[in-house]
């Protein structure tokens, strides 16, 4: 008897039921069953650990100086600072975070390269808190099974009891995470007392209801619909992604046609077609979405690896070959139907060129840091008058400038021109070194601005010269430099 041809199981994808199908499907609810295996472990560990940085890193301190903050992360919206340990960003310095997302963008597209949704399936924080709740979800009302006849029974006063605890923390978590995100924004310790006695800012409390609501809100309740519908990322790696990337891949080549245990033994004793799947469906009682991934790969997967542990537990325990579903591609599985080798290319020209572009913007932004300057200057021309005649025919321009200090303690700049050949410089409050020019002192992490009067000998000037400002730190010798004009009837 001639082998029956192998057929792939795939989901309704003809043109009419791609054209009938519906830009977005209500909710339906989802019982995902507790799972144990490696990839459940790595989600476990990731969430501990991104969880943990999250909640507590706000509260790690980073000395730098009697004159600066000590918390490690800040954001420091009323002195327009940014903090990250050692490094302290300016506002004038927001490249600095464009390099960063950029680097994060970088760093999405290489996995996406390897392995498509990988973010989505382990880090991404909606997978992360939504994995969280239904921990939470489990501990309280129990496993699939008990929730789901929960959920279709009577409502008894131990299944109201356990629901109302399970919103209780819920909210909990939810309040802790809005909580944690404004500890960003000021002393973590302080803001933290603050709360506790209704002290701190009304926009402190704003911002923790907000937030505590869209966690409770998108973990608990819309979960698997925000990656489906509300997040663009799904639809924008699909245009990203290539034939050798891995995805979560039900190798139908070996688990088609689909049977009972027994009775795929007992065809595959008389040598006829047979596949390892039972159909059990345990990969889709497992799955946070409620993918069956038989079907192939769907918008709705995240790719977290959970429905390969509950097949690998079945495999083991009915004697059969683990990896019916794997990290594969679709390539490798008409590759082994047809007897060719098959290919796993995860050093390729797409992930080498992510990969060195992320070397070379953490590269730039390196350099860029070790190289900056710790003073900045510019400078303003005063608009009206242009220009004054004094009594002895000399011109006089006024200029504005901005002395920014980057330093932790206080600096002395002295100010000098070029471009004009006799030329005398004034600040106003300022003082006069040795060299006859003007000194600023400016205080730690601050910018002062000064008014600077340029004063011109001779009848015949120019009407327009350019002038180059330059800004000299007296203890360290490190200058900055500035860029105007001087104006001549």
């Amino acid at each position: 008897m001639a082998d029956a041809p192998l057929v792939r199981p795939l989901a309704n994808t003809t043109p009419a039921s791609i054209e009938d199908a519906p830009l977005y499907v209500s909710r339906k609810p989802i019982y995902p069953q507790a799972v144990k295996g490696r990839f459940r472990t790595i989600k476990w560990v990731l969430l501990a650990h991104t969880l943990g940085i999250y909640y507590f890193l706000p509260f790690i301190r980073w000395d730098r100086g009697p004159n600066a903050l000590d918390q490690a992360i800040l954001v420091d919206l009323a002195n327009g600072r940014f903090y990250f340990f050692f490094i302290e960003i300016w506002p004038q310095e927001v490249y600095y975070l464009t390099g960063l997302l950029v680097l994060a963008s970088l760093a999405l597209f290489l996995m996406n390269a390897v392995a498509g949704r990988i973010w989505c399936g382990y880090l991404c924080p909606q997978t992360v808190w939504t994995d969280l709740f239904y921990a939470v979800e489990r501990l309280i009302e129990g496993d699939r099974r008990q929730r789901m006849k929960n959920a279709s029974g009577k409502l008894t006063f131990d299944v109201v009891a356990r629901k109302l605890l399970k919103h209780s923390v819920w909210l909990l978590i939810a309040w802790w995470t809005g909580g944690a995100w404004v500890l960003y924004f000021a002393d973590a310790p302080t803001l933290v007392m603050e709360l506790a006695t209704l002290q701190a800012p009304a926009i402190a409390y704003i911002w923790i209801a907000i937030l505590t609501f869209t966690t409770y809100t998108l973990a608990g309740f819309m979960r698997e619909q925000v990656c489906t519908y509300m997040c663009p990322w799904p639809r924008i790696q699909a245009a990203l992604t290539d034939e050798y990337a891995l995805n979560v891949t039900y190798r139908y080549d070996r688990g088609e046609p689909r049977g009972s245990a027994k009775k795929n033994n007992a065809l595959k004793a008389k040598g006829l077609p047979a596949g390892d799947c039972i159909d059990c469906a345990q990969c889709v009682a497992v799955c946070p979405t409620g993918v069956d991934i038989r079907k192939g790969l769907q918008l709705d997967c995240v790719l977290c690896g959970l429905c390969i542990d509950a097949c690998d537990t079945v495999m083991t325990k009915i004697g059969r070959p683990t990896g019916l579903i794997a990290y594969d591609t679709e390539m490798n599985v008409q590759a082994r139907i047809e007897g060719r080798p098959e290919v796993r290319r995860i050093v390729r020209p797409r992930t080498l060129l992510y990969a060195v572009l992320i070397v070379l913007v953490s590269a730039i932004m390196l350099t860029a840091l070790a190289l900056r300057q710790r003073i900045d200057l510019s400078v303003m021309h005063d608009r009206n008058p242009i220009f004054v005649r004094l009594s002895d025919g000399s011109i006089r321009n006024a200029f504005t400038i901005r002395v920014a200090n980057k330093r932790l303690e206080e600096r002395r700049y002295a100010l000098s021109v070029e471009g004009l050949a006799q030329v005398s410089l004034d600040a106003v409050g300022g003082t006069i070194d040795q060299q006859g020019r003007p000194v600023l002192a400016v205080r730690p992490d601050q910018t002062l601005e000064a008014r600077i009067l340029v004063t011109a000998q001779g009848n015949r000037l120019p009407s327009t010269t350019e002038l180059r400002f330059t800004l000299t730190d007296l203890a360290s010798g490190e200058t900055a430099h500035a860029n105007d004009h001087f104006k001549a009837p």
